[in-house]
């Protein structure tokens, strides 16, 4: 089995007579998208309930997440077969495939989305303006982005030596780690010693399924945090607790109150693309807030496997010393690094919000993000205002993230 890496792709032409439609109706569809996609999920998961209990995320539902994250990505996408001079949609294309693949997407399942989306589009638009011009425009645009997604994660599949949506694999507990932070560390080998786990990209994550009380099957991503060759796979888990009319987190409350050692868990074979290139020299400034140190812990161990000379920075930022997941693991890998730096602001301390202006950044380096909205969103404006290059600067989150890669 080979590691996945990213696969190469283009976005076809739209045809010139559905692009003069996509334009005209684009800001109509656009001034309602919030109101089509909630449609389309109700449509969706009353045709269809097994999806809401299997595959999507029901905490993502309940926030509105993941509706935001599909009108962002369908806008987007839109917008730039109408004026190609906008950015490229590539990095949104690329999430989408991973994260579908990570979740055994199959093609079938975008014959399922265009039925409840285009009856959604037609409800809210009404018949006299959803014209059958106008509805076969649409159904251009929403295949040109539906197969270039469906051709990208069959290669995906490909690379990683399984047929499409064969990604699941039964594995087994050998050692969980309860961190300070509240945060808990499991380490998965392979159930079947025939059939070991496979290597993987630093950066990259599983998802991981969890048999809720309730009878349904949710799944859930999670950033790897050892380093490749082992045929080990290690993920750390916060609990979600339900705060601001936002419930727990249904998998990460399961997984630490009731997984140990021994038991079974079901996982996916490791996809993402916040990974670095092995073979750079250049410097790496890895950034993250909470949670999402994850990523940046298993990008470090990594460096420290292959004893890296890379210039390393890793900044972050948390509520409290105490609350920042895995900070003695990280501290004690940036140490073993030769060439590296570790700051970190805490709210608690007085330190405030993370402040790029009192680092000194390399220029040439390669950014990495992870973290929620709000601080990825404050990160890559003060990396702009830096002067550095967006294509320098890579970035993660735990939530549907599509819509940060709209334009503004």
């Amino acid at each position: 089995m080979t590691i996945t890496q990213d696969a190469a792709y283009e976005i076809p032409e739209l045809e010139a007579e559905y692009a003069e439609l996509i334009r005209a109706t684009l800001p109509l569809v656009g001034a309602h998208i919030d109101e089509i996609t909630a449609l389309f999920y109700r449509k969706l998961f009353s045709a269809h309930p097994e999806l809401l209990r299997n595959r999507f995320n029901r905490g993502n539902q309940t926030r509105g997440a993941q509706q935001r994250a599909l009108a962002a990505s369908i806008a987007t996408f839109a917008t730039h077969l109408v004026d190609p001079a906008l950015p490229h949609p590539r990095e949104l294309l690329s999430r989408i495939g991973h994260k579908h693949a990570s979740l055994g997407v199959t093609a079938d399942e975008y014959h399922i989305v265009h039925e409840h989306l285009f009856a959604a589009i037609v409800e809210v638009l009404g018949a006299e303006t959803v014209t059958a011009e106008v509805a076969a425009a649409w159904d251009r645009v929403y295949w040109l982005m539906a197969t270039t997604l469906i051709d990208l994660e069959a290669k995906l599949y490909a690379g990683a030596g399984v047929a499409p949506g064969e990604v699941f694999r039964d594995t087994r507990v050998v050692q969980r780690i309860d961190d300070p932070s509240g945060a808990a560390t499991f380490v998965v080998e392979s159930a079947d010693p025939a059939q070991p786990l496979p290597d993987f990209l630093p950066g990259q994550y599983i998802s991981v399924g969890a048999d809720l009380p309730d009878g349904a099957r949710q799944l859930r991503q999670y950033s790897l945090i050892n380093s490749p060759g082992a045929h080990r796979l290690a993920f750390t888990v916060r609990r979600l607790v339900a705060a601001d009319g936002k419930p727990k987190g249904e998998v990460s409350s399961w997984l630490h109150e009731t997984v140990g050692v021994g038991d079974l868990l079901t996982i996916t074979l490791p996809f993402g693309d916040l990974t670095i290139d092995p073979d750079a020299g250049t410097p790496l400034v890895l950034i993250s807030a909470g949670i999402g140190a994850t990523p940046m812990v298993g990008i470090l161990e990594y460096l420290v496997a292959t004893a890296s000379e890379r210039r390393t920075l890793v900044l972050h930022a948390d509520h409290s010393e105490l609350a920042h997941p895995l900070r003695e693991r990280v501290a004690d890998l940036v140490a073993a690094l030769g060439d590296s730096d570790f700051r970190a602001w805490y709210q608690t301390s007085g330190h405030g919000r993370m402040e790029l202006a009192q680092v000194e950044l390399p220029q040439d380096a390669d950014f990495y993000l992870c973290g929620g909205n709000n601080f990825l969103q404050s990160v890559r404006g003060q990396l702009m205002a830096a002067g550095i290059p967006s294509g320098r600067v890579h970035f993660e989150l735990f939530a549907p993230n599509d819509w940060l890669l709209a334009p503004a």
